[in-house]
């Protein structure tokens, strides 16, 4: 009986220690991250502010040591052929299985108006920014790709396929390599630096795998930010990912000021975001990639 309390007792030391190991999620960091984004300005797909960021996030990337790629391919929109980059940051892991975190970071564009994209293109940004810092002070089982997609918003209007550009390229891409095969879930971030954060239940994505997440947040406490009371089937960049066979789930806020007032307006500025909303997610995160780390061990 001595000998069990021991192994027992020891065996939640473990865990403790392996629990202050694992790193925490800054949310102030990622606010931070944002703001640096969007001092860029309005960023869509193609263009010269555009390009910088994307140089300034490749700069941070390789600060941390890990591959660094950018995928290039030529869109066909409406207005006609347009260069864009996905960028892919890897943080290797043993198993031989992969979790994608992705999110875009691109902004809305219509003539005559200036839309620097704080929580829409913004926040996404910035988060996997923070979220690539974080994980490289951690070793992991399975492999971490932090992507951000380009041309997730629509050139003329969200209509047959001008939208989405990015993650259907990769999604097609990542298929007929057969990397698909490799990744046990996909995880999509968009509009979740909302001050007044309140996530949707969102029916388009694999139902195991948004289960897992809510119940994840709910044990965290989290459950007024991860609520089912707001449940839709939102086209997103997880969406491509989903009809390619890959588990994928969407994190989106959709409620962003009065009757979403703030969406794709020149509204959508620093000023609305939150520390504790980037905090929240990221925690959640976190915690989910530990979770599918033991999915994966049991596979």
């Amino acid at each position: 009986m001595h000998s069990k309390k021991i192994l027992i007792l020891a065996a939640l030391l473990a865990g403790s220690a392996a629990a202050q190991q694992r790193p925490a999620f800054d949310g102030a960091a990622a606010l931070e991250a944002t703001r640096r984004v969007v001092a860029f300005g309005p960023r869509p797909a193609s263009s010269a502010a555009h390009r910088k960021l994307r140089q300034w996030l490749i700069a941070e990337l390789r600060a941390l040591q890990c591959d660094v790629a950018e995928d290039l391919f030529t869109a066909r929109t409406p207005l006609g052929p347009r260069p864009m980059t996905n960028l892919i940051a890897k943080f290797p892991g043993a198993s031989g299985r992969v979790v994608a975190i992705t999110g875009h970071y691109d902004t809305y564009d219509r003539s005559g108006l200036r839309f620097v994209g704080a929580n829409d293109g913004g926040s996404s940004a910035g988060f996997l920014l923070q979220l690539a810092r974080t994980l490289a002070r951690a070793p992991h089982r399975d492999g971490v790709w932090v992507v951000w997609f380009d041309g997730e918003e629509s050139v003329v209007s969200w209509q047959g396929e001008d939208h989405t550009y990015g993650s259907r390229h990769l999604a097609k891409k990542w298929k007929a390599e057969g990397t698909v095969d490799s990744i046990l879930a996909l995880i999509n971030v968009d509009m979740i630096g909302d001050a007044d954060l309140g996530l949707v239940y969102e029916l388009e994505s694999t139902a195991w795998l948004r289960d897992l997440v809510w119940s994840v947040a709910a044990r965290l406490g989290h459950g007024a930010q991860f609520s089912r009371k707001y449940s839709s089937a939102i086209g997103d960049d997880h969406v491509p990912f989903v009809e390619a066979g890959v588990p994928a789930l969407d994190l989106i806020d959709l409620d962003y000021g009065p009757g979403n007032a703030y969406w794709h307006t020149e509204q959508d500025t620093m000023d609305k975001l939150g520390a504790r909303s980037f905090e929240i997610v990221g925690q959640v995160m976190l915690e989910t990639l530990r979770v599918l780390e033991q999915r994966s061990n049991r596979r």
